[in-house]
């Protein structure tokens, strides 16, 4: 397939990470970055994550494909007027949740350009500066509603999705944010509440650098990541997301209750109970 302009909205560690792997893989004979704040914006031009810096309007009129790499409270809100200005653009977004968004565009006129992903990679950390090679490598991406997208639209994303490394899964959209909460949104929240237990408990700090060890730091260092992000995903995946929290504070209970009673078999099956994750995750 030949290259292609491409704009990406939103240059931070998404949006940048995927610029880099656009860059490398030769997907695109232009790269184009759209940032709402400036020092972002600044900074992936400086860092050659982008070739130019345009408004969201000159974007749309140069590019190819457009790819909305924004929280999904502010993707909402724009890809119904984002479709309205388009001619026969590609349009993508890497949300964590999809319902809404699905719904919103559902009986645009021009819903089939749109192609809704979820690359599921991401770190803690936030900002253009956050990019890194490599990323999305082996990772999935799940394509939510394909059916309702365009043909040559999805082949390719496919193209894309592919050709920087990634294995691809179909799913509707309101099954897509079932599983995510279960597999991505509740470790976040888990990591935040543990987060704010320690530093509730632990006043002195040298205690916590010294002595966290490495399972404390992969188990909590999702707290780190930016609330711009995750407060709307949260929100957005309300019902879901509450879902699988009142089953995990029901899980902490039991734990709880068993330590209090010093009831012994209790929990180590419990503690067995969860082992059996060792099928699925090695």
């Amino acid at each position: 397939m030949e290259r292609k302009k491409i704009a990406i909205v939103g240059t931070g560690l998404i949006g940048g990470s995927l610029a880099i792997r656009l860059h490398e893989k030769k997907l695109s004979s232009r790269l184009i970055g759209v940032d709402a704040d400036p020092d972002h914006a600044r900074k992936a031009l400086e860092l050659e994550l982008v070739d130019e810096i345009l408004t969201l309007d000159e974007a749309i009129n140069s590019a190819e494909v457009i790819i909305l790499a924004i929280p999904v409270d502010a993707m909402v809100s724009l890809l119904p007027g984002l479709l309205d200005k388009i001619d026969n653009q590609i349009v993508i977004d890497l949300g964590s949740t999809k319902s809404q968004l699905a719904d919103a565009v559902k009986a645009h006129p021009k819903r089939g350009r749109y192609v809704a992903t979820h690359p599921m990679w991401g770190t803690e950390y936030s900002g253009p500066a956050a990019a890194v090679h490599g990323a999305y490598d082996n990772k999935a991406v799940i394509i939510c509603n394909a059916e309702e997208s365009d043909d040559d639209a999805l082949e390719w994303v496919k193209h894309m999705y592919r050709k920087i490394g990634m294995h691809l899964l179909e799913m509707e959209a309101h099954a897509h944010d079932l599983h995510a909460a279960y597999v991505s949104h509740i470790s976040h929240i888990t990591s935040f509440a543990l987060a704010n237990t320690v530093l509730q408990k632990e006043k002195e700090e040298n205690a916590i650098f010294e002595l966290a060890s490495a399972g404390f730091e992969s188990t909590v260092r999702l707290a780190k990541s930016n609330p711009a992000m995750w407060v709307p995903i949260f929100l957005q995946n309300r019902e879901n997301v509450l879902d699988v929290l009142n089953e995990h504070i029901e899980q902490l209970k039991r734990f709880r209750d068993s330590i209090q009673n010093g009831k012994e078999s209790e929990l180590k099956g419990l503690i067995e109970e969860a082992n059996k994750i060792r099928r699925i995750i090695r």
